[in-house]
């Protein structure tokens, strides 16, 4: 069973901001922007989106022009911002900045 979405003190955001990679704090909301290289990639990266927030119950008010997205995040449910935002705060970092590619040694790519 899900829990509900618990509201955090300012102690506690600013203490899971400073952990939240990229996030920051406009207008009671955790605001991110993200550019990618095209507007496919961009979208795409929504779709991924879409699909963790659905399965969360969870979604972001959000703005998509060609390669750039804004993400705000709020809980409605709480008036405020609730663990499930850095949740998906977290989710989304990770569909829009994939590791890098390993470069092995001895495989030709790097030094």
């Amino acid at each position: 069973m899900r829990h509900a979405a618990k509201k955090l003190s300012e102690a506690e955001i600013k203490t899971l901001l400073s952990k939240a990679k990229g996030w920051s704090l406009v207008n009671g909301k955790l605001h991110r922007e993200f550019t990618c290289d095209n507007f496919v990639t961009a979208f795409g990266n929504m779709t991924r989106v879409a699909l963790v927030a659905e399965a969360m119950n969870h979604h972001p008010e959000w703005s998509n022009v060609w390669n750039k997205v804004v993400i705000d995040l709020n809980t409605h449910s709480v008036k405020g911002i609730s663990d499930f935002d850095f949740v998906l705060a977290d989710k989304i970092n990770e569909i829009f900045e994939p590791f890098p590619p390993l470069r092995l040694p001895g495989s030709g790519k790097g030094q």
